[in-house]
């Protein structure tokens, strides 16, 4: 992992960013899912949610493009607004954080979590929030030493 951040600019994405979005999904997914979950149903999902928030734009949902000097994209943020279940203040919550395989390890996503960050409270945020699966421990080891804390466990009892 690269000490340095780099130098990143961050734009809303665009109709156009569709492709470079959709491509991140199997990233967003590519860790051990809970048994009960479906990979092939939860990737479809993914990509329709992805694409249902670029193309819409709801209200209080933001996708950033994170790209290079070179005008290169090279990650992925997806911020909302949202309010804290037990005080209402305002949070921002990180739906979704991805980098390519290619760029891995240099630091984009420590500089994503910082600008979110700034964002968030430029936004008039408590609180910057993000969900995790257990299996994804590479995300949960940036978290951590990004000063994230478990705040609340979602238990999950399927029905069949």
């Amino acid at each position: 992992m690269s000490d340095t951040a780099p130098e990143l600019h961050f734009r809303l994405a665009e109709a156009g960013d569709e492709a470079f979005i959709l491509s991140l999904a199997e990233r967003l997914l590519s860790f051990d899912l809970p048994t009960w979950r479906k990979h092939k149903e939860a990737l479809a999902h993914l990509r329709g949610d992805l694409r249902r928030h670029l193309l819409d734009e709801p209200p209080g949902s933001y996708m950033f493009i994170a790209e290079d000097n070179d005008g290169e994209p090279v990650a992925l943020l997806h911020l909302q607004k949202s309010s804290d279940l037990l005080s209402g203040k305002p949070t921002v919550h990180i739906s979704d954080l991805a980098v390519p395989a290619a760029r891995e390890g240099q630091g984009i996503g420590r500089a994503l979590l910082a600008w979110a960050e700034d964002w968030a409270r430029e936004h008039g945020a408590a609180a910057l929030t993000l969900n995790v699966f257990p299996g994804n421990t590479r995300a949960q080891a940036l978290y951590t030493r990004n000063d994230f804390q478990t705040d609340l466990l979602k238990l999950v009892r399927p029905l069949r």
